[in-house]
């Protein structure tokens, strides 16, 4: 994604999200985010788009081997999760005490 200003994301590390498309379609269980990757757009998620990855001895891994790992996935998969209503929910933007916060559209939260 080449523009000149980054994207603003409603999703950040440390969010519970919904994957809701893809192999790892689940829209009742909430996931925890890992790490955003701003410019490529996508999202590590915990447990989604598991990958196998050989791995070559190292000074680090001296066995080497298969290892499993997450692999990013596009955050438009993603939806933030409402633990007040239980279900996934868009998020808006509003201004409390000079400082703009995140807000859960179906239950009107503040998301932290």
């Amino acid at each position: 994604m080449k523009t000149r200003f980054k994207p603003k994301f409603n999703i950040k590390k440390g969010d519970l999200v919904v994957v809701i498309a893809g192999d790892d379609k689940d829209r009742t269980k909430p996931r925890k985010v890992l790490e955003v990757i701003i410019d490529k757009s996508r999202v590590l998620v915990e447990g989604v788009n598991i990958i196998t990855k050989h791995t070559k001895p190292s000074a680090q891994n001296t066995k080497g081997g298969i290892v499993k790992q997450e692999a990013p996935i596009a955050i438009s998969n993603v939806m933030l999760w409402d633990a007040k209503a239980g279900k996934a929910t868009r998020v808006g933007r509003q201004r409390e005490n000079g400082k703009v916060v995140r807000i859960a559209k179906k239950s009107g939260e503040v998301i932290k």
